[in-house]
């Protein structure tokens, strides 16, 4: 990352000072005693151009960008966190009608945790952080879809529901493997795992939230995770 990118990341974090967690149970960033965010430690910089935003921590406390480990990986990401976060690169803006998407392979389960794609993003940066995501969760093969507004806690459009479409953890050793979208049609939004369709929701049933803007990725705390083909095409 340059150092004006990382002095924009370290500004950032300490401005967004933390009011809410981003959801419940396995989506958020606040964590309970019973649930500890794993140790993990990072060089500190993104890849070329990407940049983050941690979830709100319990206690209001301000992560360090070592917490995480964001790296270029063969032709792909990868990813081991520490706390909750969503990623992206500003050039990844879209608009209209567009389709926004990442394979996900993971080598073990993640247990409980979740992982996804967001869209519409704007002012991520601040208190005022806005985007929509789809989370999964091959633990048990949930989906999973919110609205962020703001610092306050999620807006649920889809709680968290088991869907045929999604490769649940491997009975040997945990391992899954799924490739997710978000399609924008005119007036719909289509989110769809391995190719089938999950939920359609109208513009007008997203409480709210935009189609147009950042599109990235949202990983949640104490995943270790690959991610191939992350794409936002018309």
């Amino acid at each position: 990352m340059h150092k004006s990118t990382m002095q924009l990341v370290l500004i950032a974090l300490v401005a967004a000072t933390p009011l809410a967690a981003q959801g419940g149970g396995g989506m958020g960033g606040m964590r309970m005693g019973g649930d500890p965010t794993a140790k993990v430690t990072g060089s500190g910089t993104l890849p070329t151009g990407w940049m983050m935003r941690f979830d709100p921590q319990r206690g209001g406390r301000i992560p360090a960008p070592t917490e995480i480990s964001f790296v270029t990986m063969g032709g792909g990401f990868h990813v081991n966190g520490g706390p909750a976060a969503i990623y992206y690169n500003p050039k990844d803006m879209a608009s209209g009608v567009y389709g926004a998407s990442a394979t996900f392979k993971q080598a073990k389960s993640l247990q409980h945790e979740a992982f996804g794609l967001f869209i519409g993003g704007s002012n991520l940066q601040d208190s005022t952080q806005n985007y929509l995501y789809m989370v999964i969760r091959p633990w048990d093969g949930a989906v999973a879809i919110e609205h962020r507004s703001s610092n306050a806690a999620p807006t649920k459009l889809m709680a968290m529901t088991p869907d045929a479409a999604i490769n649940k953890d491997s009975p040997t050793d945990g391992s899954a493997t799924n490739t997710l979208m978000i399609h924008v049609a005119k007036d719909t939004v289509h989110f769809m795992v391995n190719g089938k369709l999950v939920k359609a929701l109208a513009k007008s049933d997203l409480g709210g939230a935009m189609t147009d803007g950042q599109a990235g990725i949202r990983i949640n705390h104490n995943i270790d995770i690959h991610i191939d083909g992350w794409s936002v095409k018309k």
